[in-house]
């Protein structure tokens, strides 16, 4: 199995994105609203939207996004219901992740070694996306 979180924006999926790929590289695609059969209906403030936008982190895993519609009834509510949560493989890789993701962000809690043994930091990035970074004690 493999679990791939899937986020939602408000018109700024591609910004983002492009943001994302440049700290996770990978492969990176997107289809933006016009590019679908049945959008030619909708308003020209909603066709250059993204209908898919992803990129590629390590084997068989994917970020993955889509602005919503609001001429479809779709509303972002940014919140703290949902967390991504990496685990890197090393400090290094945890620290380059923690700085460049939560660079004009908002950090809630610095990476630090934390009471239960592991390396630990978590933020809110600039787009309003809640990240947990976790490099296992285990793991050295």
């Amino acid at each position: 199995m493999t679990l791939n979180p899937y986020l939602n924006f408000d018109d700024n999926a591609e910004e983002a994105f492009r943001f994302y790929h440049t700290i996770f590289g990978g492969e990176f695609f997107i289809q933006k609203m016009d590019q679908a059969p049945g959008t030619e209906n909708l308003p020209e403030s909603e066709k250059n939207r993204s209908m898919h936008v992803s990129i590629s982190i390590g084997k068989n895993q994917f970020l993955m996004a889509s602005d919503c519609l609001p001429s479809q009834g779709h509303v972002l509510t940014q919140g703290n219901s949902n967390y991504i949560s990496i685990t890197p493989d090393s400090r290094e890789e945890a620290d380059r992740l923690f700085n460049g993701l939560s660079a004009g962000g908002k950090v809630e809690m610095p990476m630090d070694d934390m009471f239960w043994g592991d390396y630990f930091g978590s933020f809110v990035d600039k787009f309003g996306v809640c990240w947990m970074i976790n490099f296992p004690s285990n793991a050295k």
